[in-house]
């Protein structure tokens, strides 16, 4: 059975036979002496841009994989659940979708194998991946593999109806916030891509001593947190409720990044009318989503596993992640064009995609998150001096 794009999303990406690509950058891992089964867990909604490169993979090589079994977790759950799994010695998880939170934690807390040791046997990363995944990859500490790749945001998503004249800068939107009491919201970051990116954001916006410091060098941001958030009714535990509500006209404006501008217009969760605003000062906050492999896992599926990262990581099957825009662009290899990508794919970015993207991404500093241990550490402030005061 599928699994849904997002929360609310119905259909999976298709999946495509596809044919391995003779190229010197990819290795050969051990075969397995029979087909395994594969469990993945997908706590970044990054099935959507990957399940089909999977499904091709079990079509095209059925002697490796006998099947894969897909779950989806909140991201601030799954570390724990792996840290029971490995304590009780029966890890039933053999590889994790997640983007830079629960990365971040599973660092922080010694969850995942260490890749080095299969270095030989990985794509070389450095040759094939867009040189801003490749400074992702480093956030993963050898313990995961950039699977793909998107500019992100921050941006703010607005319905022009409602907000004839969006805020240009973040003072604005503060005080537009203020006139316009709960009509602003955004999810807990822990929890959302476009919630961290804005939380990431935000020191370069207001010009913070050290956006790479969140405990000593973002005294402004913290206080516009603490400005903003008197204004903001709660604060959601995922990014689908955000869009929902915006789509419903219970919210005015919400932070957005590409993918979740275009993803659930082409779906029709929010209006095609919506617009987009960067603000003054905007830097692009990365994002990626990893794959990585739990201690605990056998040796026997950590040979599948790295030739399945060998698999998703050729053109041919990056093109899958375009999807319908979730991931925008999505592709974390260098040269995957939008017409390698399926036909599907193709024809709701050109409907719902945005030219002025292109423009915005040549055209401002791409900065690449915080590393891993100053991210649980934002997300710990927080929680504690933001999101507390709603409960």
């Amino acid at each position: 059975m599928k699994v849904t794009r997002r929360t609310f999303v119905g259909t999976a990406a298709g999946a495509a036979v596809a044919t391995m690509l003779p190229l010197r950058a990819f290795a050969q891992a051990k075969k397995p002496a029979s087909p395994v089964t594969v469990t993945i867990a997908d706590v970044a909604g990054n099935l959507a841009l990957t399940q089909g490169m999977f499904e091709a993979y079990a079509a095209e090589k059925a002697d490796w994989v006998s099947s894969f079994a897909f779950t989806k977790a909140p991201a601030p759950e799954l570390p724990g659940k792996i840290k029971a799994q490995q304590a009780a010695g029966k890890v039933d998880i053999d590889l994790v979708l997640t983007g830079t939170d629960a990365l971040s934690a599973g660092l922080d807390q010694g969850l995942w194998i260490d890749l080095k040791a299969h270095k030989s046997e990985l794509p070389n990363l450095e040759q094939i991946l867009q040189p801003q995944a490749f400074k992702m990859q480093a956030l993963a500490k050898d313990q995961g593999v950039v699977i793909t790749y998107y500019p992100s945001g921050p941006l703010i998503e607005y319905m022009p109806d409602k907000v004839p004249t969006p805020p240009k800068s973040a003072q604005e939107l503060l005080e537009w916030a203020k006139a316009n009491k709960n009509r602003f919201i955004y999810a807990r970051p822990a929890n959302s891509g476009p919630g961290r990116t804005f939380l990431m954001g935000l020191p370069y916006l207001l010009g913070d001593s050290d956006p790479r410091d969140p405990a000593k060098g973002w005294a402004k941001t913290w206080d516009y947190l603490a400005a903003l958030g008197e204004h903001i009714e709660y604060y959601p535990t995922g990014t689908g409720q955000v869009m929902k509500e915006l789509g419903e006209g219970t919210r005015d404006i919400v932070v957005s990044t590409t993918g979740w501008d275009i993803n659930p217009r082409a779906l029709g969760i929010v209006p095609a009318e919506a617009k987009v605003q960067k603000l003054d000062g905007f830097h692009w906050v990365t994002d990626a989503h990893y794959a990585v492999v739990p201690k605990g896992v056998s040796d026997e599926k950590i040979g599948v596993l790295i030739d399945v990262l060998n698999y998703i990581l050729q053109p041919k099957q990056q093109a899958i992640a375009y999807d319908a825009g979730y991931f925008y662009p999505g592709p974390a290899v260098k040269d995957v064009t939008l017409e390698m990508a399926p036909q599907e794919s193709q024809d709701t970015i050109k409907e719902f995609g945005r030219p002025e993207y292109a423009d915005w991404i040549a055209n401002n500093p791409l900065e690449v998150p915080l590393e891993p241990k100053q991210l649980v550490e934002a997300f710990r402030i927080w929680d504690e001096k933001i999101g507390a005061k709603k409960g």
